[in-house]
């Protein structure tokens, strides 16, 4: 879906808290040339970005062995002034985002200029 994001303007990047090699593992498992891996962000970071910070259980059922401290996903759109448009976190790492319905929402966003919302920051009762 990169080719439909980027017609829309938007650029992709899978920022993970894991080390460079990790990392390039990863990239050449998903083995899609075009999308851009970041790696290393510290998980004081990820927390600041309201992810979800799990202790590694060792080896996965699906033979993935697993950091002593990860992050969990989050999917996060960001306006071109540098501010947050949408997120979405999570607890689990299945049951992400369905990306063709986030295709959907960017569309009916642009067409409605749809503002952010979650943005008020004042007190409240």
């Amino acid at each position: 879906m990169l080719p439909d994001l980027a017609q829309r303007g938007v650029s992709v990047i899978a920022i993970s808290s894991d080390d460079e090699s990790r990392a390039k593992e990863m990239a050449a498992k998903v083995g899609v040339a075009d999308l851009r891996f970041g790696y290393g962000l510290p998980l004081s970071l990820a927390k600041q970005w309201g992810l979800y910070i799990s202790e590694g259980i060792g080896k996965t059922s699906i033979g993935v062995e697993e950091p002593k401290l990860f992050h969990e996903p989050g999917v996060f759109l960001i306006k071109p002034d540098h501010t947050l448009y949408y997120g979405a976190v999570q607890t689990m790492p299945f049951a992400r985002p369905s990306f063709t319905d986030l295709m959907m929402a960017i569309d009916f966003a642009i067409s409605k200029n749809y503002p952010a919302r979650g943005e008020y920051t004042s007190a409240v009762q």
